[in-house]
């Protein structure tokens, strides 16, 4: 991963304030990810509930079971992997800036800017790493379908669609945080504003990784 020199940008913020921008942040993350949490929770509930419902087969006019567990394709695995790798090279990344951000506050003269040679190759892999997990998707995805199985198959087939069509999607939005981390950095906007963007970015990925390693053993174990 190549490297490049960039000069540390004069800080504005004081500690306090720091402080203050990063916390306010963090309860907008919060805030904005309720209803995240809301939306599988009920997925959850559906998928657990509807396992057990009979449905009424209009050839016989029976009640019948038409729920069909489905063998999860084996790649899911790997790109549980995929997912959790990228979620740490995500911390490595808010551990650097935060470390600068901390070296920067201790000096004697905050206010002059000064030349280093900063590598930062975190982002980037971890962006990288979170393509390949989509594409590993669309790649299981396509493996279901390839098995007979499609959105409209049967309803187990249906939630896995659902599931994990629904996170896919969530992640894109960790995906389009990475690429504003990345445009904050080469624009050179403040120290303060950078770790802030990462911080948020970190928080949201770890806990996209987290939901996705919960859905993967809702559809597991939960049948």
């Amino acid at each position: 991963m190549a490297s490049f020199t960039a000069t540390a940008p004069i800080i504005q913020a004081s500690p306090v304030d720091y402080s203050t921008r990063l916390r306010r942040a963090r309860l907008g993350l919060l805030v904005a990810v309720t209803p995240v949490v809301m939306l599988f929770v009920s997925f959850s509930s559906a998928y657990i509930v509807r396992q057990g419902l009979p449905t009424l087969d209009p050839r016989t006019n029976q009640l019948a079971r038409d729920w069909i567990p489905i063998t999860l394709p084996k790649l899911l695995l790997v790109n549980t992997g995929v997912l959790v790798l990228s979620s740490v090279f995500m911390e490595l990344a808010r551990r650097q800036i935060k470390g600068q951000m901390a070296l920067a506050t201790a000096t004697d003269h905050p206010g002059i800017a000064t030349r280093e040679q900063v590598k930062i190759p975190w982002l980037a892999i971890t962006l990288l790493l979170g393509l390949v997990f989509l594409f590993g998707q669309w790649t299981a995805w396509r493996q279901l379908a390839a098995n007979g199985f499609y959105v409209a198959t049967t309803p187990s087939s249906s939630f896995v669609y659902l599931l994990t069509g629904t996170h896919a999607v969530h992640l894109m939005g960790g995906v389009l945080a990475l690429l504003v981390a990345g445009v904050a950095s080469l624009l050179r906007r403040s120290l303060a504003t950078r770790s802030i963007v990462v911080d948020l970015t970190a928080c949201y990925w770890h806990f996209m990784a987290a939901l996705w390693i919960y859905i993967l053993c809702l559809l597991e174990f939960a049948s």
